[in-house]
C-alpha cells in the first residue's frame, strides 16, 4: 500500500485581525488571517513544516522533495534542493519544484504517490508553502493567508491510501502575478466565480465521483479550496453537500494559503479522522483536481503531530496595521535594500553545513560538541577527530541575552542571545518571543529564517524560538 506516512504543518503565529485592516480597533476573537513576519517566507514555513512532520521519524531513507509554491523568493533556483539541505536530507536526492499554479500542491502530492508506486523513489517528502502577496487595502488582502503543510510518501505506516483522482486543466485569467509583480491581480469577482472557480471545482469532483463509483455520502469530510469564503459556500451549495462533512475552510482564521492550502485542509482533517474514514479533497488553479484517500489503521499509532490545530492556538496578535505593512516591507524605511553583491557565494557553498543544516561536530575523543566545525577540539585539543552532528532537532538555552535597538527591524528590539544547544554555545537571534518574556535558561528550539536581504536575495540561518510547553 503506498500512502501517506506522516504530515506536518506551519501556520506563523502572528494574527491580522480584519478591524485593523479596516482601521478599527482589533476585536478579540474576531476574525483574522495568518501572516508570515519580517524574517518568515515561503522557504523557512516550507522547512519548519517539513521538521513538524518528520519529527520521531530517521530522514535516511528519504530520497525525493517535491516542492510547491507560487511565492518562491528565486526565480532561478530550486527551492527543493535548498529546503532539502536546511533539513540536513542525502544528497541523493530527487528533487524538484512544483510551480505557477495554486494546485501546484496537490499536484505535487499525487506526483510523489506516482514517484513510489512506480518504484522510482522510496519516501518522498512533499512540502507545499505560500506566502501570496495582495495589494495593502485591497478586497484581496483580507482573503490571503500564509502557511505550509508537509506529507512523507511511502509504503511504511500508511494512515492514509491514494483511491481516485480526477484532474481538468482550463485557461482563464482569474488569477496571476507576472514576473516583476509584487502583488497577485484578479478579474472581477462575478466572473472569476462562475467562470474560473465553480464549473472547474464542480467539473473535478463529479469526474472523480463518476471514475471511482462513489458519491459525496461516502465520505466522512470534503475539503474543498477557494479564493474566499463566499465562494466557498457557493460551492457547497452547488455540490448540495451536507454541512456536518465539510472540513471547516479556515477563512477568518487562516485565510487561503495558496498553493499549501489543499495541504494544509488535508493535514487538519487528517487530525481528526479515524480509520476507515474517506477523505475528498480537491483544489482549483487553471482548471481544477480532486483526490480522495482512505485513512488506514496506522493513523491510531502515529504519535501526535504539530498540524493545523496546534498552530491556530498558538497565536500572536499583531498590534496594528501600520506595524503589520513596516514587517512585510510596504512601508517607505530608512532602510532600504543593498544593492551589492551580497554575501560571497563560495563562504554560502563552503559553510553550508553550518548555515543551512545546522550542523555542528563532537569531538571523539572527549564528546565536547563544537559550533561551527574547527579543526581542534577546544576542550582535549584533539585534531580531526570529530563526528558530525545535526543541531536543528535539538533543545537548547539561552544562557545569556541582550536588547538590540540599532539592529534595522520592524519590531525592535532585536533579541540576541548566546544559547546552550548539546553543550555548545551559539550566537542566535531569539524571536517570535515578547522581550518581556525572555529568562536565563528558558527553553529554545531552532527555527529556519531569513536572517537578511542582501545582494538582491534573501539569505537564511537559524533563529530561536521559545520551546512549546506541549513539545
Amino acid at each position: 500500500m503506498i500512502g501517506i506516512q506522516s504530515y506536518g504543518a506551519y501556520i506563523p503565529p502572528t494574527r491580522l485581525s480584519f478591524a485593523s485592516m479596516a482601521g478599527r480597533p482589533a476585536v478579540e476573537d474576531g476574525p483574522e488571517k495568518a501572516v508570515a513576519w519580517n524574517d518568515e517566507d515561503s522557504v523557512t514555513m516550507a522547512v519548519a513544516a517539513a521538521l513538524n512532520c518528520l519529527r520521531g521519524l530517521g530522514r535516511e531513507e528519504i530520497d525525493g522533495l517535491f516542492f510547491a509554491s507560487t511565492t518562491y523568493p528565486f526565480m532561478e533556483k530550486q527551492g527543493a534542493s535548498l529546503i532539502a539541505r536546511a533539513l540536513d536530507l542525502p544528497r541523493s536526492l530527487r528533487t524538484a519544484d512544483y510551480t505557477g499554479s495554486l494546485r501546484a500542491g496537490l499536484s505535487a502530492l499525487r506526483g510523489a504517490l506516482d514517484a513510489v508506486a512506480a518504484g522510482s523513489a522510496r519516501k518522498v517528502l512533499v512540502v507545499a508553502s505560500d506566502c501570496r502577496m495582495a495589494a495593502p487595502r485591497s478586497a484581496l488582502e483580507m482573503n490571503f493567508g500564509d502557511g505550509a503543510a508537509a506529507f512523507l510518501i511511502s509504503a511504511d505506516g500508511v494512515i492514509a491510501s491514494l483511491e481516485s483522482s480526477h484532474a481538468i486543466a482550463e485557461e482563464i485569467l482569474d488569477f496571476w502575478r507576472s514576473e516583476g509583480d509584487p502583488y497577485v491581480h484578479t478579474w472581477e469577482d462575478r466572473f472569476v466565480i462562475q467562470e474560473g472557480y465553480l464549473p472547474q471545482m464542480v467539473e473535478a469532483l463529479q469526474g472523480l465521483l463518476h471514475a471511482s463509483g462513489t458519491t459525496l455520502t461516502d465520505y466522512a469530510k470534503v475539503m474543498l479550496c477557494a479564493p474566499d469564503k463566499r465562494s466557498h459556500g457557493t460551492a457547497a451549495r452547488a455540490l448540495k453537500l451536507d454541512p456536518t462533512r465539510i472540513q471547516d475552510p479556515l477563512f477568518g482564521k487562516l485565510g487561503s494559503a495558496g498553493a499549501a492550502f489543499a495541504g494544509l485542509q488535508l493535514a487538519a482533517a487528517l487530525e481528526s479522522a479515524a480509520p476507515g474514514d474517506r477523505l475528498l479533497l480537491a483544489s482549483h488553479g487553471d482548471g481544477a483536481e480532486a483526490a480522495s484517500f482512505e485513512v488506514g489503521a496506522a493513523i491510531a499509532k502515529l504519535p501526535a503531530r504539530r498540524g493545523v490545530s496546534w498552530h491556530l492556538a498558538r497565536r500572536r496578535a499583531v498590534p496594528s496595521y501600520d506595524h503589520y505593512l513596516k514587517a512585510r516591507g510596504l512601508h517607505p524605511s530608512e532602510w532600504t535594500k543593498g544593492s551589492d553583491p551580497g554575501l560571497s557565494a563560495t563562504i554560502h557553498y563552503r559553510e553550508r553545513d553550518a548555515d543551512l543544516s545546522f550542523c555542528g561536530q563532537r569531538c571523539n575523543a572527549c564528546g565536547t560538541v563544537q559550533f561551527p566545525a574547527q579543526r581542534v577540539c577546544d576542550s582535549c585539543f584533539a585534531k580531526d577527530d570529530f563526528a558530525r552532528l545535526r543541531l536543528s532537532d535539538k533543545v537548547g538555552k539561552v544562557v545569556t541575552y541582550t536588547f538590540d535597538y540599532f539592529f534595522p527591524t520592524p519590531d525592535p528590539p532585536t533579541v540576541v542571545t548566546i544559547s546552550e544547544i548539546e553543550g555548545a554555545r551559539i550566537h542566535l537571534q531569539l524571536v517570535d518571543c515578547p522581550p518581556e518574556q525572555v529568562a536565563i535558561d528558558m527553553p529554545i528550539e531552532p527555527t529556519f529564517r531569513r536572517i537578511h536581504d542582501v545582494g538582491g536575495r534573501p539569505n537564511y540561518f537559524w533563529k530561536g524560538i521559545p520551546l512549546p510547553e506541549d513539545a
